[in-house]
């Protein structure tokens, strides 16, 4: 529930500090006085939209803090758990800022978010009810949890049954797969998989084979320029005056001189080793000349490989270990697939016996949220014809399904529901989202929450003037309605309405002040005796008769004794 509310800087509003009760927590005042700039306040905490034109004249800034407990709220604590946020503690202190340069802050329990995170947390702690806005828990997305929370038990026992159904279902579905999937599509793998097979060892691909030719191919590209160095090499080498004369004339000049001085000798030695090499040189560019001497079929039988090599690289891998890879999975798969025959045919009998079963689960699951379905339309019902909507219709619609609709089975089972409603006689019923607000819808709202609000999660229920348009003994159902509600779930109200503010735990008056310099708007928890002269107020009377005051008193005695009796039951 929401315990504090911190306002700064917004519209007319310096700053404001609000505690609220955990029960019914009533706001009035004289229209214009501000109570929606407190209710765009707490909209904006929650993740709403941020505008410019909220902060206050003069100001480069607004803030609004609010802290929650949260101590028994399990899916708060899940959601923070998920963003990585302490979700231990009981208190959860959301703030947010924003300035004049559309730059803002958000943070819950000190840790910066965005707004998508805090929207994620806020929608789990506050319903907001407005005369134009739709109530959180029936928007279609959340009908079907909303119906399965209200039929308890049961309804949890058949969702087990059929998630326990759905898994078998999955893994048979899954060892299929494995298998090729059904008879046909099994066939069509195993005809992709020989072709591939085949392409692979028709290619009798080789280890380094890529680098080789593409070494070949470059050599090939440059053979004229290959030759022409090749063949100057050779001259150089053993044409006649070439290096290798020289080096012959001067092995005869110094073996001459040998038997003089053996250093004569040693250069002669030396000599003889580099004749020899060059000799061996020479003959190794003769051959690597003759070897250079490429034709036209050599070098396309290059390119025809290489092309082949960069086609079945490009369908089976990267690389040649790649693509053996591939070919040995590929393979196995087909050894697989085509020994599979009696296994394909038990698993196929084991699918229709799990979707015959699982369809029969989801039928119970059906038929169980139908009957649950009956009771709650029935006590809504009962409850708007006590808010004088004598002719109100509610229906849950359940979309139909056959046993050919198993495979999109989830582990809510097979259903989709919408609820419909009609306010009057003769109307068809439609979808809540197609209706548009005003009384008989703010109405119904209420009486679907007064059924919730024990089961439901959600600490704190926000109604923006839901008692808009409603009097007289009306006006008293409803006042009891919020009262029974406020026994489960906190309540923050907006009414103008004498007899809601007399049922409140705790009630605030908003008043607007206006003085030479500014108007501003302020905000005050009221005693006993100020609670009074308010409700006086909204009577219509003067807060100085007698008259208005006694009927006040008597409106309070009456909200308090109907109380006390609620707390007996």
């Amino acid at each position: 529930m929401l315990e504090r509310l911190l306002i700064q800087n917004i519209a007319l509003i310096d700053r404001a500090e609000m505690e609220f009760s955990g029960g019914l927590n009533v706001l009035s005042g004289e229209t214009g006085a501000g109570k929606s700039v407190i209710l765009d306040s707490i909209d904006f905490v929650l993740g709403g939209k941020a505008d410019r034109s909220m902060i206050r004249y003069g100001q480069t800034e607004c803030a609004v803090r609010a802290e929650f407990f949260i101590g028994g709220n399990k899916q708060v604590k899940e959601a923070l758990a998920e963003m990585d946020l302490d979700g231990e503690e009981d208190l959860l202190i959301v703030s947010r800022k924003y300035s004049l340069e559309g730059k803002g802050s958000i943070k819950l329990n000190g840790c910066s978010v965005t707004a998508a995170m805090l929207r994620k947390v806020t929608s789990l702690l506050v319903d907001v009810h407005g005369q134009s806005e739709h109530f959180y828990l029936l928007k279609e997305s959340n009908q079907l949890a909303l119906l399965d929370k209200i039929a308890g038990k049961e309804v949890t026992a058949h969702k087990e049954a059929v998630s326990d159904l759905l898994s078998r279902r999955n893994t048979i579905l899954k060892e299929l797969s494995a298998l090729g999937g059904d008879e046909g599509e099994r066939s069509r793998r195993l005809d992709v998989l020989r072709f591939q097979i085949e392409e692979i060892a028709s290619a009798e691909l080789q280890e380094g084979e890529e680098e080789t030719l593409s070494a070949l191919r470059e050599k090939i590209a440059h053979a004229e320029k290959i030759l022409n160095g090749l063949n100057t090499a050779q001259q150089c080498l053993s044409a006649d005056g070439s290096g290798l004369d020289a080096v012959r004339s001067a092995l005869r000049a110094l073996s001459a001189l040998s038997r003089f001085d053996s250093a004569y000798a040693e250069l002669a030695d030396r000599l003889e080793t580099i004749a020899a090499d060059l000799t061996d040189v020479s003959d190794t560019v003769e051959c690597l000349g003759e070897e250079a001497d490429f034709d036209e079929r050599e070098a396309e039988r290059v390119e025809n490989r290489l092309d082949e090599i960069k086609r079945l690289k490009k369908k089976y891998g990267g690389s040649i270990a790649e693509i053996f890879s591939f070919y040995e999975s590929a393979k196995a798969e087909y050894e697989l697939l085509s020994d599979s025959g009696a296994r394909f045919e038990q698993l196929t009998k084991a699918l229709a016996k799990a979707d015959k079963n699982l369809y029969g689960a989801c039928l119970l699951l059906t038929n169980a949220r139908k009957n649950a379905a009956k009771t709650f339309t029935d006590r809504v019902i009962a409850e708007l014809k006590t808010l004088n909507i004598s002719s109100a219709r509610f229906e849950v619609q359940f979309d139909g399904y056959s046993e050919q609709d198993v495979s999109r089975a989830n582990k809510n089972g097979l259903d989709g529901v919408r609820f419909l409603f009609s306010a009057n006689a003769g109307e068809p019923l439609k979808e809540l989202g197609k209706i548009i607000s005003g009384g008989e819808m703010s109405r119904f709202m209420l009486a679907v929450k007064a059924q919730l609000s024990a089961l439901n999660e959600i600490g704190t229920y926000l109604f923006d003037e839901i008692d808009a348009g409603i009097g007289g003994a009306t006006a008293r159902v409803v006042a009891e309605k919020f009262c029974k509600i406020s026994l489960h779930t906190q309540i923050i109200a907006v009414s103008h309405l004498a007899r809601i503010a007399a049922a409140a735990d705790k009630q605030f008056l908003i008043e607007k002040t206006q003085s030479a310099e500014k108007t501003a708007t302020h905000i005050y928890a009221l005693s006993e005796n100020e609670r009074l002269k308010e409700i006086a107020r909204l009577i219509g009377g003067d807060t100085q008769s007698g008259l208005a005051l006694q009927h006040a008193e008597e409106l309070l005695k009456e909200g308090k004794i109907y109380k006390n009796s609620l707390s007996q039951i």
